[in-house]
């Protein structure tokens, strides 16, 4: 048995970003029940899953159900202590605890008028004082968790934790709408967006549904300012190197080229995502450099 996770639209449903997270950069498996979201699915999904009544919600092998990201996170860590979602360290534990608890209560006006859309980038997007307010006080608190933590690399309490995870769709956003910060909360959105795991969620965010209107605004727009995806594009062609699709190791019904060379994969979902960023997919590199 394994646990279940709802989740909504992969490129603008946040609280899904974080659930996803907690298994996927942790390494613990999971059944992915999507809905998209401003419609009848998710209602209809979390049916299923009572009391809950949004995305994400777990739900144990066992059948207890959990929602909230917050509620999520402390279960997985209780039931995978070695997993490393909560650092080790007594005082960078209680300190992630902390950042996680205010990233999960707070920045109403950053959230509000920048909603996680990872499908574009903007120029600008004339930030009100709230959110300029809001980014001050994450550059505040990343700051102290370094500082209090001793952490030199790229995460605020050591190696990538679930404070980390919480922070992730305030990166997409700080990416999305070219939102002003210091060089060292720059280099913090840097690296989430280079994360694999988050890649992984973005590059499946580009193709799995039709834009939402929703999330549309009309601000200029630029490249994406994370990592430049290999240049991959679907193909007819199924003479492929490989007869079985790297995630699955079902027979191969599309294909994709890249460098000259075809590969295939068992749905056009598994090809899609893997077009729209080919490294972040170690399966798929582990056949490209075999």
């Amino acid at each position: 048995m394994t646990y279940d996770l709802v989740i909504g639209d992969r490129a603008y449903s946040s609280w899904s970003l974080r659930g996803w997270l907690f298994f996927d950069a942790f390494g613990i498996p999971v059944n992915l029940h999507r809905a998209r979201l401003y419609t009848d699915e998710l209602p209809t999904l979390l049916r299923q899953f009572h009391p809950a009544r949004t995305a994400p919600t777990m739900r144990t092998p066992e059948g207890t159900v959990v929602p909230e990201t917050i509620a999520i996170a402390e279960e997985l860590a209780s039931r995978h202590p070695d997993a490393g979602l909560w650092p080790t360290d007594l005082k960078a534990r209680a300190i992630a605890r902390v950042l996680a608890a205010e990233m999960h209560a707070g920045f109403t006006a950053l959230r509000s008028h920048c909603p996680m859309n990872l499908r574009v980038s903007y120029t600008d997007c004339a930030p009100t004082p709230a959110v300029l307010a809001d980014l001050d006080r994450l550059q505040v608190i990343w700051s102290w968790a370094r500082e209090q933590t001793g952490s030199t690399g790229p995460w605020l309490c050591g190696a990538y934790s679930a404070a980390d995870a919480f922070f992730a769709p305030v990166a997409t956003r700080i990416a999305t709408y070219n939102l002003p910060m210091e060089a060292a909360g720059m280099d913090y959105v840097a690296a989430h967006l280079s994360h694999l795991s988050f890649r992984r969620w973005r590059a499946m965010g580009m193709v799995d549904g039709a834009d939402q209107e929703f999330y549309r605004r009309d601000y200029p727009t630029r490249q994406w300012p994370g990592p430049k995806p290999l240049s991959a594009k679907a193909t007819d062609d199924l003479n492929t190197e490989n007869t079985a699709c790297p995630y699955s190791g079902k027979p191969v019904t599309h294909a994709l080229e890249l460098d000259g060379r075809r590969f295939g994969f068992c749905n056009a979902f598994c090809r899609d995502k893997t077009v729209a960023d080919v490294a972040a997919w170690p399966a798929f590199m582990a056949i490209y450099h075999s």
